[in-house]
């Protein structure tokens, strides 16, 4: 098979790579890289085609997990930088397209199927509403899709609603929010809803505390510790966080007025398993005062991970924007 396309879904601490030999294909040779590994965004790739042993495709797309707002591509949770074009004449693809990882991932959302996703509450979907999804892992990312009238495959939004200022609704989440404004001044949801988030909440907590716990430095530890080993202040972070996530669902929900349903993205959340159905996430979500029953319509699925649909939704850009050409 000969590679026409080279698909990345660049996040603050793997990138996805995959290839297909024709639009809508199948991927091949997917593969999970730890972006510290390398110096560069140029040497993942290139490492990546030396390991599949293929030669380098015609035309690439990647999601990044960054705002693209022209040539330049600064991560804000990773230390790659790059060009676009110095990228593109350095591997002599024939087009490059560069779009955000969720724009990438709402792309996708159309293409999932039942067993991909699972339901976490709510009503049915409204064919031609629009869509929100957002997703924590190392940072949160935020899209939706909207269906303009003849469009059965939706536009995605481009945005960074991952930077929204974080609000408390309980004295507790007034308390942890003080602490890391201190922090960090600005408070965002992506302060408190990601993997550095789960930490920090964490962390919080036992300074509120004044006692108990212990040093952790992952998200991983801090839910191996909620979930088995039933440490009370990594359980309350836990909460703290799905809590928070749930809110930030609910504001896009109403901001977009997306009877499409939301869907959840990134790795965090599927983790957490069939706890994550009794956390205070889907009351958060619904919590919306005079817009309760509103809310409590629209139904919410967390994406499976596995099925790397970002990399489809990469895919995609590249057949719009050839449409556009």
């Amino acid at each position: 098979m000969t590679p026409l396309r080279l698909l990345a879904d660049i996040g603050g601490t793997n990138i996805r790579l995959a290839w297909q030999d024709q639009p809508d294909g199948p991927l091949h040779d997917t593969r999970v890289l730890p972006c510290a590994q390398f110096p560069t965004v140029d040497a993942a790739l290139a490492a990546y085609l030396a390991e599949v042993n293929i030669a380098t495709p015609r035309e690439a797309a990647f999601g990044i997990a960054n705002p693209v707002t022209g040539d330049a591509i600064r991560m804000t949770n990773h230390s790659w930088s790059f060009s676009q074009r110095a990228v593109r004449e350095a591997f002599g693809f024939e087009r490059l397209v560069v779009i955000n990882d969720f724009t990438a991932l709402a792309l996708a959302l159309p293409l999932l199927t039942p067993e991909q996703l699972r339901p976490v509450g709510g009503g049915v979907a409204v064919p031609g509403a629009a869509i929100a999804l957002l997703g924590p892992g190392t940072g949160l990312g935020v899209s939706g899709l909207v269906f303009p009238p003849g469009s059965s495959l939706g536009v995605p939004l481009s945005g960074e609603g991952g930077h929204v200022t974080l609000a408390a609704q309980t004295q507790r989440e007034f308390d942890v929010l003080g602490i890391l404004q201190e922090r960090y001044g600005h408070v965002s949801a992506e302060r408190a809803v990601c993997g550095a988030g789960l930490v920090d909440l964490y962390h919080a907590l036992r300074r509120l505390a004044q006692r108990g716990g212990k040093e952790v430095s992952s998200a991983a530890q801090v839910t191996e510790l909620a979930l088995q080993a039933n440490d009370p202040l990594a359980l309350e972070a836990l909460e703290l966080f799905c809590g928070f996530l749930g809110s930030v669902a609910g504001n896009l929900a109403l901001t977009l007025g997306a009877r499409g349903g939301v869907y959840l993205g990134g790795g965090m959340v599927p983790r957490l398993g069939t706890w994550f159905d009794q956390s205070p996430f889907r009351a958060r979500l619904e919590s919306k005062g005079r817009f309760q029953s509103y809310l409590a319509t629209i139904p919410c699925w967390v994406i499976d991970p596995s099925a790397t649909p970002a990399l489809f939704g990469a895919s995609r850009a590249l057949d719009i924007a050839g449409s556009d050409a």
